[in-house]
Formats: C-alpha cells, structure tokens, sequence
C-alpha cells in the first residue's frame, strides 16, 4: 500500500504542479491574499518601530528599550493563543477567518494615527500603541492556521507540495521587502499623505487582503460540525492524542520546530558575525538574513519544481544534511566574507528542502476536522521555537564561541534529519 512519504508516480511528476496550482483561482486568491498580508506584517513592525523613534525616544536615549517592549507585545499573543486560535478555527468558517482578521487588522493600524492625536501624553500613547501591537498579533494567530488548514480544501494532494514551496518563496519576498525596503516605503508613503501615508500604505495592504480574500470559495463542511461552544483544553488535548497517534505528524513536526530553532539561533548570530567580518558592520546583519532568505525561496522554487521526483522524508533528510554541512562550513569560515555568504545562503536552500515537505506532510495527513488544532499546536510550537533561541543563542555564544555554537547547531540540524527518518520507518507508515 501506498504512503504520503512515499514517492509519487511518474504520471504525478510529468506534470507541471506550479502552473496547475496557479490557474486554481481559489488558490490564486489565497495566495493574493498572502502576498498583501505577509508585506503588511513586515512593515508593520517597521511602522511600530519608526514611530516610536520619532515620537517617543528622548534625543541622546537608546532605542533599544522602547523596541524591546514592542516586541514583546508582539510576542506574547503567539505563544497565549497560538494554540487556543486552532479550536476556534475547527468551528468557524476558514474564509472568513482569513477575511475578517485581515479587515481588523487593517481597521487597527488605521486607528493608529486618531490614537496619537487624541490621546494626551506619550505614556497613555505609548500604551495604547502596545495595545493595537498586542490585537494586531492576536488576530495574526487566527489568521496563520486558517491558512494552512485552508490550503488542503482547494489544492489536490499531488499538488500541495508546489503550493507550499510558492508559500514559502512568498514568505521569503516578503520579509526581504519588508525589511529592506520598508524604510523607504513608509518615507514615501508619508510624503505623499502627511500625517497618514505610513497608516494608509500597511492598513491598506491588510485591507487589501481582505477584498482579495472575499473571493475564495473554500467548499469546506460547516454545516457538519456541532456549533456548540468549544471546550478548549479538551479540544487541545484531542488534537495533541491526534498528533500521538500519527508518527509521521510527530516527525514532521519535530522537524519543523528543530529547524525554525535553528533559523531563530542564526538570526541572533548574523550580528555576531556581521562583527567579525571585515568588509561589513554589526549593524549591517540584515544583509546576512537577507541572504539566508533567499537561499531559502531558491530551496522553494528547487522543491516545487523537483521535489515531486523524492519521498517527503527523503527530501527533509537531505535538507537536514545540507543545513549540518553548510554549517560545518560556515563555523571555519565566519571571518570570511564570501565563504560566509555562500555558506549562510546554502543553509537557506537545504531549511527550505526540510520546512517545505514536512509542511506538506503536516497537511496531507491531517483529518479536515481537526486541522485547526493540529495547526493551532503547530503555530503554538513553532513561535515557541522562534522565540527561545533569541534569549540563547546570544549566551551560548559568549560562552562557547561563536564557531562551536555554530558547529552545534549543525550537529542539531543532523540529529533532526536522523530521529524523524527513524520515526517515520514506524510500521504505521507502511
């Protein structure tokens, strides 16, 4: 019998899934939708942090206080209703869940500028900033499970993994955009529209969103679930005895949270070794992840067009091997401008041939009535795995070195690729 690890048929691989899935115009409008809403979170961040730059730092204080209290109004909602989002999610329409936390968010950084002018003083302000950074990042946690339980319901199986690696390579555009150009977007905006150009572009791309979105037909079964109120610890407890009982969701899972670790831990090393590299400065690390992100839209792009010819666990063993080599390298290279450069953007590439098929496995094998919990746990564990690094990597490497964390970190990558191919042997999976 036939397994969603196991290689697909020839027939399946003569097709061109890419162009199958974009002439899906529901999936067309989901990935419209993504494309707006990813921008718009990217800059958002941006916008929170340009504010209070010029509204709130005194002259001659560091930032550094002020952002880290933005982020942590940023960070709380995904690790509080992470989970708790995806029961809600197994109970109300995917589409407009995707629909209406696009319009609030939107309608909340429209609010932003009314928030400055009436409110008195730059504590209350800047209290009230956090507040609408805090709902903004709330409804982002209904919005990501959404997503991803909404992907199997209008994308035929054989054609799921093109659709992640297209997510994925939006992913990756997004946050270079973001980032890189979000600056000078904002000042753009701001001089075209005085006072509520820099609200108007990111609300307006949350908003934007939100139209595109109204468009999906999802086909999803509504009216086959019970209404009734959810009981949440339950529900969470029927989606992680779900997860139990599937060693390849366990092994999928466990790879993705190992790998978006090793992500994080990277993201707070590129200051690290934006330092110790000669042709370039500490603060000029964006230049770093920017090249860790493309490496990873080109594993997406090499998975949607060649992915198809490996089994799903096939692929992410190759891609934990790669991380591990290309790590190895960059630990002998971290002074070294353009060893380090092609080392950090292979480790890119191979992340990209792990996250991609297991997200893929994560969709394939989840039952439609539960996704939102299988997906709300998954969101819950990764923003978990996203977070923790970025408080240890820094002292791991202050103690070890910056090499040996690297090493380390490679040595993970392995070990990863190693537990979930001997989870995924389970005589369940035959």
């Amino acid at each position: 019998m036939t397994h969603l690890f196991d290689p697909p048929t020839a027939s399946s691989v003569e097709t061109d899934a890419v162009e199958t899935v974009l002439a899906n115009r529901n999936f067309l409008s989901l990935w419209s939708g993504q494309v707006f809403s990813q921008i718009a979170d990217k800059i958002f961040l941006v916008l929170i942090i340009a504010i209070v730059s010029h509204r709130f730092q005194i002259e001659g204080q560091p930032i550094s206080g002020w952002v880290s209290s933005v982020m942590v109004s940023f960070t709380i909602p995904a690790i509080l209703f992470g989970s708790v989002a995806g029961v809600y999610i197994d109970r109300w329409s995917k589409k407009w869940v995707l629909v209406g936390t696009n319009l609030l968010r939107g309608g909340m950084v429209l609010m932003i500028p009314l928030l400055l002018g009436l409110v008195p003083g730059a504590e209350p302000a800047f209290w009230g900033l956090l507040g609408i950074t805090f709902l903004v990042s709330t409804f982002t946690q209904f919005f990501t499970p959404a997503e991803q339980s909404v992907i199997p319901l209008i994308v035929e199986k054989n054609q799921l993994l093109a659709a992640n690696s297209l997510y994925t390579t939006t992913i990756m555009g997004a946050l270079i955009l973001g980032f890189a150009l979000g600056e000078p977007m904002l000042a753009i905006a701001e001089k075209i529209l005085p006072d509520w150009g820099q609200e108007v572009l990111v609300g307006g791309c949350y908003l934007l969103a939100g139209a595109v979105l109204l468009s999906l037909r999802t086909q999803e079964a509504i009216n086959l679930r019970p209404m009734e109120p959810p009981h949440v610890w339950q529900d969470l407890r029927e989606g992680l005895r779900y997860i139990q009982q599937q060693p390849n969701l366990q092994a999928a899972l466990w790879n993705l949270i190992s790998t978006f670790s090793i992500i994080a831990a990277m993201t707070v090393l590129a200051v690290r070794l934006a330092e110790v590299m000669p042709e370039i400065r500490s603060e000029q690390f964006g230049f770093l992840l920017a090249d860790a992100s493309i490496g990873m839209a080109i594993g997406a792009v090499l998975v949607a067009r060649f992915g198809d010819r490996l089994s799903r666990r096939r692929l992410a063993l190759i891609g934990s091997m790669g991380m591990a080599g290309f790590m190895v390298l960059l630990g002998f290279c971290t002074a070294r401008f353009w060893f380090g450069l092609s080392a950090i953007a292979g480790v890119g590439v191979f992340a990209g041939l792990c996250v991609i098929p297991m997200q893929t496995v994560m969709q394939e094998e989840t039952a439609e009535e539960v996704r939102g919990k299988v997906f709300g746990l998954q969101n819950n564990a990764v923003n978990i795995a996203l977070s923790l690094p970025l408080a240890v990597a820094g002292v791991a490497e202050s103690y070890f070195g910056l090499e040996a964390v690297i090493w380390g970190l490679g040595a993970i990558a392995l070990l990863t690729g190693m537990i979930a191919w001997s989870l995924t042997r389970s005589p369940m999976n035959s």
